[in-house]
């Protein structure tokens, strides 16, 4: 934190911060990829509001000059169109520039960590670009862009600090991210994210307690804990007084469950080759913790398997489910497939169909392979045709579509506890429907009707807890059209109410200066 604080005076002496404007500059942050970037978003926010901007409200008009002063796009880099989406994106914001002369536009996350320099070959209107390992540098950035009147770009080659060594804004005032680590070892010959993230590195246990407890007091009902591979927390700790782990991870589950007001506890991504049994007891005897479980197949096939540089096999990854399956019954069990790797064959693609039959995912995500650069994958012979790739996507859609279906519909008939969320609807408005989330992640559209005079206690707000009985299934969701059973007014739906989003201060230490690769300097 003392290197953010630093940042902030020296641009202060110099006056030329967004404080020191006639009036605030408002920024606006649009976040592509997974949970890690939705995390660090939050953190931007924190970062970008301690430096005295403004979060941009409302809709942006150009044709009537309502614009942000600052768009900050945090981009993702694991899919092929990732790159034509952001620089189509970028093109689009040229006008934006021209309507709104004070206008800065910010490229950080994963592609910006892979292109670097060529982010203003492709875009020359951009004015600052930042890596993954250098978020709390972004205010100096705009700031030293705005003097020199040209682009800063300051890439990280090694991780400076934990996200969580800066401040946050949160975006929702019942749910909270908490990395557990950054970084991962893994060699994944589809995944170009080590190669962005960097090696793995762990949090003390202590720190990210008190980053969740952080969260509780105010308000917070559900906490996510975050890396690249959580099964391996515990293995590579910042500090070398720290003495490696291996039951690190099981430990903090169940630490979590001592603390007063967490509700629910959540955890993304493990990693089957990791994952043990210690993880799954502390799963089913630690009540916050829900029982939900994303556990990444990929694919069924052991040779393809092998190919992907994925360390464990069909007959694992089913003993898994398995033993998943007998200690937490009502388990939701999701997951992650590329349908069409370099090589892969129909009798591949068969066992990636009878591991979804046995497994029966309550979701899954499933992938078209696409090539990234930087990836032994992409330099694999044998790269299926497009036509055959989406063939078999389509197969696997239709047998996951019906196995969740079936799944959902089991939960038919059954009293379920909710936690209101904020319009996770398409439909809400049409059909008068409110959504919540139930402990093992469904989704469940309600009708807020009381089902008895005494059952709803003034409002319902998104953060209050009810119970409704499910009444319908379809492959996506679940319905709960027979009125509100019981409803429970929390702080988070008080804070969601006024309009309160948790601010949590910084927790740890920072890891050290990074070697830096700059450039338009």
């Amino acid at each position: 934190m003392s290197e953010v604080l630093f940042d902030k005076r020296s641009r202060e002496a110099e006056g030329d911060t967004a404080e020191s404007s006639a009036e605030p500059l408002r920024y606006q942050i649009r976040t592509f990829g997974c949970q890690m970037n939705v995390h660090d978003s939050e953190r931007l926010s924190g970062v970008l509001d301690e430096a005295g901007y403004v979060p941009f409200e409302g809709e942006a008009d150009e044709d009537a000059g309502v614009l942000p002063d600052l768009v900050v796009f945090n981009t993702c880099a694991v899919r092929e169109n990732a790159d034509n989406r952001l620089y189509g994106t970028l093109g689009n914001m040229r006008p934006w520039k021209d309507a709104n002369p004070r206008l800065q536009i910010a490229v950080g996350g994963c592609l910006a960590q892979k292109d670097k320099d060529v982010v203003v070959d492709r875009a020359p209107w951009v004015d600052v670009v930042f890596g993954t390992h250098n978020l709390g540098h972004l205010p100096s950035l705009l700031d030293r862009s705005r003097h020199n009147d040209e682009a800063a770009v300051e890439i990280a080659e090694s991780l400076q600090h934990f996200p969580s060594n800066l401040p946050a804004k949160r975006d929702s005032s019942y749910a909270g991210w908490v990395s557990v680590s950054v970084g991962c070892n893994n060699t994944c010959t589809f995944c170009i994210v080590p190669s962005l993230r960097g090696k793995e590195v762990d949090r003390r246990p202590g720190e990210v307690l008190a980053e969740v407890e952080a969260l509780v007091a105010e308000g917070v009902l559900e906490v996510t804990l975050l890396g690249q591979n959580v099964n391996a927390y515990g293995r590579s700790f910042i500090h070398p007084d720290e003495p490696a782990d291996k039951g690190a991870f099981a430990e903090l589950l169940r630490a979590c469950g001592s603390i007063d007001g967490l509700e629910r506890v959540r955890f993304t991504s493990p990693h089957p080759a990791e994952f043990t049994d210690d993880v799954i007891a502390a799963m089913a005897d630690t009540p916050n913790v829900c029982p939900q479980l994303h556990m990444p197949l990929q694919s069924g096939s052991d040779k393809v398997l092998r190919s992907m540089r994925r360390s464990y096999r069909q007959k694992k990854f089913l003993g898994i489910i398995e033993k998943v399956r007998e200690s937490i019954p009502n388990a939701a069990i999701t997951t992650d497939i590329i349908v069409g790797f370099p090589g892969e064959t129909e009798e591949d693609f068969q066992q990636t169909l009878k591991v979804v039959e046995k497994s029966r995912f309550t979701s899954a995500f499933t992938f078209q392979y696409s090539p990234r650069p930087g990836t032994p994958a992409a330099e694999m012979e044998d790269q299926v045709p497009k036509a055959v790739v989406q063939d078999r996507y389509d197969r696997l859609l239709e047998l996951q579509e019906r196995i969740t279906l079936e799944e959902n519909r089991k939960v038919v008939g059954r009293r379920v506890e909710l936690l209101i969320v904020d319009d996770s609807g398409r439909k809400n408005f049409a059909t008068s429907r409110m959504s919540g989330r139930a402990r093992d992640g469904r989704l469940v559209h309600f009708d807020p009707k009381p089902a008895h005079a005494a059952a709803i206690d003034r409002s319902l707000r998104p953060g209050d807890i009810i119970e409704v009985d499910v009444t319908a299934a379809a492959p996506h969701h679940l319905l709960a059209d027979s009125g509100v059973i019981t409803h429970r007014r929390t702080k988070a739906g008080d804070h969601y109410e006024a309009g309160i989003v948790p601010t949590t201060e910084p927790v740890g230490v920072g890891l050290g200066l990074p070697t830096i690769r700059s450039g338009a300097e």
